[in-house]
């Protein structure tokens, strides 16, 4: 027998607010529309309703004042909100009034709403399996308590893993299929993958996945730190042990016990502190700097590579010993330009972040700066993405940025999906072919990028090149580039 769909109730005034976001939820949800808070409420009465979206602003009633009378009569409903990053005293009143789960800020992703729903349905099954359990444990003892309610913790971090963003057809779901096992056994686990492909966050939430959970996360990064330094900051010292140190130093060894370590870049340790670490590994204990006695520890290690460790080892440059300690199940995280599906919602979430952080309201990134985006191959992944969408951020003039603001090699990748055989310039130059040919690759993306930038302004586009409109519009005949969004219609100046 089926399960019946969960119940979300979403409410806005504007109805093509309302048909959007039931078409996005409406295949795993049981989906009720509201246009005002009475119209809320008196749906509220008469379904089990277990997660409530609801727009801010709105005639009569504010998000606020509707998601408070819901908190005070139907407290178990999960509350979200819908606003806009300019309304800073609403989200401060929506945190302290309504006890809201989460804000949703437009414009929304569709595949960041069904995360959000799926996300929120979850907690309010795990608040009524808490409540439920609660119930069934009363005439228990009190460590038995104690021992599920730290399993229900664990289990509701775990949800750690839905933080990582996605989109829902991603090529990164079996890697996080992947993770969630490897998070419930208590082994050491190596992760391995281009710089910026996201390991920190996978590793942080496997350890939100993992029986130690409601204890300590600690992280270090071994590139480009000195060996002294950094077995000071893995183990500690004691006083006296270090000039200038006049107190004992607790090391991430001991602040992590009973947690998780992440030990970034693991490739750049060196000999001694390789050494260091295999009795940390094989044996459980460590010595603090200056001390003579042997201190046990109980972490679960997580360590990153942004190189191949088998071949570093190799070359002999990484203890196969080591290697083989830390690496009994390794996971491969893909580059970006693996998963492009998920460049979209990855690409706003980041430009939505640095509105946030900066104070710059945003309504998002425009479709045909998307596909430019799409088309480019990411080396620096996702650290490169977020620089990106920070310089889009800073020239922009419109709330929705369009591809007039993308960086001029970025934009030199063809925005066609069906353009394969499109490369970048630096690959142009050291291809094959005539030098005719190779010269023409160079030139349309020359023009493309120069029409883009300059918002297909072609006076000046052809006065920047040092051509004329005639000479400009024969050129762009020949090569059959067209304006993003306009199937070849002409604009004019």
């Amino acid at each position: 027998m089926n399960q019946p769909l969960p119940t979300l109730l979403l409410v806005d005034d504007e109805e093509h607010s309302l048909a959007a976001m039931r078409m996005a939820l409406e295949d795993a949800f049981d989906c009720l529309t509201a246009t005002g808070g009475d119209q809320a409420l008196a749906l509220m009465e008469d379904h089990d309703v277990q997660v409530v979206f609801c727009d801010q602003r709105m005639p009569g009633r504010s998000g606020v004042e509707v998601l408070t009378e819901i908190r005070d009569r139907w407290p178990d409903t999960v509350r979200i909100i819908i606003t806009g990053y300019t309304e800073t005293g609403d989200m401060i009143a929506a945190i302290n009034e309504a006890g809201i789960y989460q804000f949703l800020t437009k414009p929304w992703h569709p595949d960041q709403l069904v995360m959000t729903a799926k996300n929120a349905t979850d907690l309010f099954r795990l608040t009524r399996d808490h409540d439920r359990m609660s119930l069934e444990m009363r005439f228990l003892s009190r460590s038995v308590e104690t021992k599920l309610e730290d399993q229900r913790r664990a289990l509701r971090e775990g949800l750690g893993f839905e933080n990582v963003l996605r989109a829902a057809n991603s090529p990164l779901n079996p890697v996080i299929a992947q993770a969630r096992q490897y998070a419930s056994f208590d082994v050491p686990v190596l992760l391995q993958g281009e710089p910026g492909t996201g390991k920190r966050d996978m590793a942080r939430a496997m350890h939100y996945g993992s029986l130690r959970s409601d204890r300590a996360f600690h992280e270090i990064c071994c590139a480009g730190i000195d060996g002294a330094l950094l077995e000071q900051e893995l183990f500690g010292a004691r006083r006296g042990a270090v000039p200038g140190l006049q107190s004992s130093k607790l090391g991430l060894l001991q602040k992590a016990d009973r947690g998780t370590l992440y030990i970034a870049n693991i490739s750049d340790l060196g000999p001694a502190m390789q050494l260091m670490l295999l009795r940390v590994v094989t044996t459980g204990t460590f010595r603090p700097l200056g001390s003579h006695e042997p201190q046990r520890c109980d972490v679960r290690l997580l360590t990153g590579s942004d190189t191949d460790l088998r071949a570093e080892v190799e070359a002999g440059r990484f203890r196969a010993d080591l290697y083989y300690a830390l690496a009994r199940v390794t996971l491969d995280l893909p580059p970006l330009r693996a998963r492009l599906q998920d460049l979209p919602i990855l690409a706003q979430s980041l430009l939505f972040e640095a509105a946030s952080a900066h104070g710059k309201p945003v309504q998002g990134l425009s479709d045909d700066a998307l596909d430019f985006l799409e088309s480019y191959d990411w080396p620096g992944n996702l650290h490169e993405l977020r620089n990106e969408t920070l310089r889009m951020l800073i020239f922009s003039q419109d709330p929705l940025l369009g591809p007039e603001l993308i960086s001029r090699h970025i934009l030199q990748a063809s925005p066609d999906p069906d353009a394969g055989a499109d490369l970048a310039v630096d690959q142009v130059l050291t291809s094959t072919g005539t030098l005719k040919d190779r010269v023409e690759q160079i030139e349309m993306r020359i023009l493309r990028e120069t029409l883009t930038r300059l918002k297909w302004n072609k006076s000046r586009a052809a006065a920047e090149l040092g051509l004329s409109r005639v000479g400009l519009r024969a050129k762009i005949d020949r090569y059959g580039i067209t304006e993003p969004g306009r199937a070849g219609a002409e604009k004019e100046d």
